[in-house]
């Protein structure tokens, strides 16, 4: 069953939701993003998910790990999130969770139901366009909302003109 979203309703307006990790072309979502966002009228959510370790055994060097991780996600997410209000002055909002991305994406997407567009970006490494994107092509990532993908290799005169 799919989540009514409520961007049509009084109090409410769309969020695009996009995903920061630390690759390069994050950057290049964000940005799309915050483009579509502020000629829409529209918010930011930038979400970062940290992959749950397996250091259950060693609790004194999990709590480093996750601490760590904690610093890495906000760093990254404070930096993302200046340049999404700088460049294009947009709203944006920031959320940090822990377990696996594909999951933890569709639970962010049930709990706010203002978000209506996930954006994510492909890489252009030979391997492929990157775990997320291609893990959305697979059959169990199927998402209630329209799935933007940025490519890397889009300047910003290319994102302005799309968005």
């Amino acid at each position: 069953m799919v989540t009514k979203r409520l961007i049509h309703e009084a109090g409410h307006r769309r969020k695009f939701l996009a995903i920061i990790d630390d690759t390069p072309e994050c950057e290049r979502a964000v940005l799309y993003a915050a483009r579509r966002a502020a000629k829409t009228n529209s918010g930011v959510t930038l979400l970062f998910v940290i992959e749950p370790g397996d250091f259950q055994h060693w609790l004194g060097v999990e709590q480093v790990m996750r601490a760590e991780a904690m610093e890495t996600a906000e760093a990254t997410l404070a930096k993302h999130a200046a340049m999404a209000r700088e460049r294009c002055g947009t709203e944006v909002e920031t959320v940090i969770r822990e377990g696996v991305p594909v999951e933890q994406i569709h639970a962010l997407i049930e709990e706010d139901q203002d978000i209506a567009i996930l954006v994510l970006a492909a890489g252009a490494s030979k391997e492929g366009p990157g775990p997320l994107v291609s893990s959305i092509a697979g059959r169990n990532a199927a998402f209630p909302i329209p799935v933007t993908v940025v490519p890397y290799n889009l300047s910003d005169e290319d994102i302005e003109s799309l968005s």
